[in-house]
């Protein structure tokens, strides 16, 4: 197995999917009545840093003296999310590279159980102080459990 791959159903207790949920607020909306597409991004990262926190990477990553930050953000809408709606946004971490990491991301209508969305964030590893990207410690790749595609939700 591949750093940080570990067998279905996470090792150690580790949830290898990290589910948030959310209703949806007037604020969230846009002009035609349905969530704003930047808010799907606020989730996204939320979402992330709920999970990092939870899984200690965000401990580890303050002590390496380091940050992560975005490189790109792609999201796929596929139905629209309106006000007072539950939703539960998903998300795990599907890579590890030198100094990059994949997070994917589903957005999941309670009610119905509707796919309304789908997206991934490429994050990079950098020093806090010179912005510049570091390897990724092995001790932080270690804190989440990998899910495959062929696992994926």
């Amino acid at each position: 197995m591949r750093r940080g791959q570990h067998p279905p159903g996470g090792e150690g207790g580790r949830e290898p999917i990290h589910r948030r949920s959310i209703v949806v607020g007037r604020k969230a909306l846009d002009e035609n009545g349905h969530v704003n597409n930047v808010q799907y991004v606020q989730w996204m990262q939320d979402a992330a840093v709920e999970h990092s926190e939870r899984a200690g990477c965000s401990r580890l990553t303050r002590e390496a003296g380091a940050t992560w930050v975005a490189r790109s953000h792609t999201i796929e809408y596929l139905r629209p999310a309106f006000q007072d709606e539950r939703i539960t946004v998903l998300t795990w971490v599907t890579n590890w590279r030198k100094v990059r990491s994949v997070r994917k991301y589903r957005f999941v209508r309670d009610a119905d159980g509707a796919l309304l969305a789908r997206g991934e964030t490429d994050w990079v590893f950098v020093d806090a102080t010179t912005g510049r990207p570091r390897n990724i410690p092995d001790e932080m790749a270690e804190v989440f459990v990998l899910v495959p595609p062929d696992q994926e939700p």
